[in-house]
Parts: C-alpha cells; structure tokens; sequence
C-alpha cells in the first residue's frame, strides 16, 4: 500500500516499463469545479449505413467491394501508411560530416490491415457479446501468426490456421518479406482521430521495431536480467493481485489495472498473469478469459460518464522477427489510453508542462481504479433501451 501521504501531495510516480517519471498532483482534484455537466448520449447510428465503407456489401474508398461478412472482416487497408514495395533507399555512409550525423533516415516497408469487429454499424466493443469478441481475439492471433518468422521459437505453437469467412486466406495475407512487428490497435471516437465509427481496428506489420515496443522491451530485457531471470510484468500483475487497489477487473487469466505510472486519467492496463509471450502462447480457454476482460474494460468505461468513451487501445507482444531474448522477454499485455478527465466533453491534454518536461495528472490512478469497478454491469444504453 503507498503511504497514505501520497494521496495529498505532489509526487512523482517510476514507470518501470519505459524508465520514465511521471508527476502526480492529487491535491488539485479538491479544487472547485463548475464546468459542464452531460446527460447520458444515446447512440442514434443506424445498425447499417448505406454510405459506410466498412458496412456488409458497401463499396470502399478505393473501389473494392466489402463482402457480406457476418463475424470480423479483414481487408488490406485502402490507404496503408507504409507500402509494400517502393523505390529502393539506401542511407549514404556515415562519413562523419555533419549531414551524416543530423539528417539520418532509413527505409521501412510494411503491409497494413483494416479489422472491422462486427456488421453491425452501430456497435462497439462495448456492446459487443462475448463470443464476437472472441472472434476477434482469433484473428488478431491468425493474422499475428500467419507474420511471425520461421526462426521464431513462437511458429512452433502458433502455426496459422483458418481466418473467418469473408476474410483473406492465409496466402493472400503472407508478406513478401519478413516484418519485424506487427502493432495491432483500435482509436474508439473521433476525439482519439477515429474517422469512421463503425467497429473496427488497424495492424500495421513494419520491417522496424516501432519506438513505444523498443523501449519497453528494452525495459524487460534488462528486468530479466536483473532479477535472476524474472519477468517484470509477471511480477507486477503478482504484486497488484496482492494489494488490489488499482485493480479494476480480474480473472484467472488476466488481470486489469490502473497502472501505479499511469499517465491519462482512466488509463488501464491489461496484464496476463502467467509469462505468456504473445497471442500464440494462449489457450482457447485463455482467449475466452481475454475476452471477458476486454468486455468489462470497454463497458466500464461507457458507464463512467454515461457516453461513448473514446480512447486509443494496442497490443504489446513479441516482434515477429526478434532475437530469442526479445521473445522469452516479452509479455503480452494491452493498453487503453482514454483522454476523458471529468464528463463526457471534458479531456485531458498533454500540453504545456507535459510536452516540455514531463506527463501529468491529477486523478491518482487509486481514484480511478475504485471509480471504474463501480462502474459494472448493464451497460447505461441498454438501459436507456429498456425505458
């Protein structure tokens, strides 16, 4: 338990997983607050938008008709932010000038995926049942493993099976070159840039190791060799289960918290309590339990302040192509990052302070933890249904 000081005063909060600090003002929640208080949004999207690009049957941006799919749909994205092929691009040779040293650049190629969670328009994964999230927590899987390099000790266990119908097969989805990562993530709202409100997410596979996973494995990396061996995230999952204060939900499989460095208001962490590499390391039975979490993490947060909670969500994992160091040391966990502070229109900012020395907050992640296991149940639109 941190000494109750800490609910008071200003401090600051190590982030072990980046090396990184974070300041926490706690005191600043008891100043007045007279801004805008919101109703409870109702959602009033139609269940099929005849002008959706993701919606069953729809024709896309780019002139590819969408199937009628009935689970996930996965589809190459129209407009991928890096391309599979492209003009060569060769760095010059370091050769000490000073162009050498400032103006570096290095070629990345990928392949990008769009994957729409459900047919239904008006969705989201909040509202989603249960076995539709499996459904999800299956693709991402097949796709993750249909990527993963043949050196890896993880295609042993992960061999690539069967996508949905609809989807691509498994040839269609093979990159022509080995990727070093794929990121696997989904924006909720247009506040976290989301620019089409029918239920999907993105995976971009890239030849690079992407700054926030490098960072973070070189955390567990020295973790693991510091500890005799020990896994960071195994341990804290323990220590949090022990003293409960930051949990918000929890079953035998996964365990999900507000982490003691949380840098956004209601930020949670979804953390697999046994050592667990990537999606290819679990169970059907621990995909099910994944599920569950992922469910009462997204309906927790739209009962918070009655409303359709933004926020961005990623997926950490093993690289695709690593080291066997970076393998055995990474830890499957997942992020949720919601910039809402006080109400439905009221958002934090990374601004100021935060962007020219350090993040900030005011909320202690104890606060929130205890506010969002308040927040279970029905979630607030069905009941606003019913009446």
């Amino acid at each position: 338990m941190p000494a109750s000081v800490l609910d008071d005063v200003s401090h600051r909060r190590y982030n072990p997983l980046r090396g990184s600090w974070i300041l926490v003002s706690p005191h600043r929640t008891k100043r007045p607050w007279q801004g805008q208080q919101e109703a409870a949004s109702k959602s009033t999207l139609p269940k099929y938008d005849p002008s959706c690009y993701l919606c069953p049957g729809n024709k896309r941006a780019a002139g590819g008709i969408n199937p009628q799919y009935e689970n996930t749909f996965v589809f190459v994205n129209d407009y991928s932010a890096v391309k599979e092929e492209q003009a060569d691009y060769h760095p010059p040779d370091n050769d000490g000038s000073l162009s050498s040293l400032f103006l570096r650049a290095e070629s990345v190629t990928g392949k990008c995926y769009v994957v729409t969670f459900a047919p239904s328009h008006n969705l989201t994964l909040a509202d989603l049942a249960h076995q539709q999230i499996v459904s999800i927590i299956n693709t991402w899987a097949t796709l993750y493993a249909a990527h993963l390099s043949s050196t890896s000790s993880l295609s042993q266990i992960g061999a690539a099976t069967t996508l949905p119908p609809a989807s691509p097969n498994i040839d269609s989805v093979r990159a022509k070159v080995q990727y070093r990562y794929m990121q696997i993530f989904e924006n909720k709202g247009a506040a976290m840039g989301c620019s089409n409100p029918h239920p999907h997410g993105q995976i971009w596979t890239t030849t690079s190791l992407p700054e926030e996973p490098a960072v973070e494995l070189e955390q567990l990396k020295s973790y693991n060799r510091e500890h005799g061996g020990h896994h960071m995230l195994e341990d804290y999952a323990r220590l949090e289960s022990d003293q409960r204060e930051r949990i918000v939900y929890q079953n035998s499989a996964f365990i999900a918290v507000c982490p003691w460095w949380a840098t956004w208001p209601f930020e949670t962490m979804v953390i697999a309590r046994e050592h667990k590499r990537a999606l290819t390391d679990f169970s059907s039975s621990e995909k099910e339990q994944l599920a569950e979490v992922l469910s009462e993490v997204a309906r927790r947060y739209d009962n918070l302040f009655e409303t359709q909670f933004p926020y961005s969500m990623g997926l950490h994992q093993a690289p695709l192509d690593g080291s066997d160091e970076e393998t055995q040391c990474s830890h499957f966990h997942i992020h949720f990052y919601p910039p809402l502070l006080r109400s439905a229109t009221v958002r934090k900012f990374l601004v100021g302070y935060e962007m020219m020395a350090e993040p900030q907050r005011d909320i202690t992640p104890e606060q929130a933890a205890e506010r969002l296991r308040g927040c279970g149940g029905v979630l607030y639109r069905m009941k606003m249904n019913v009446e």
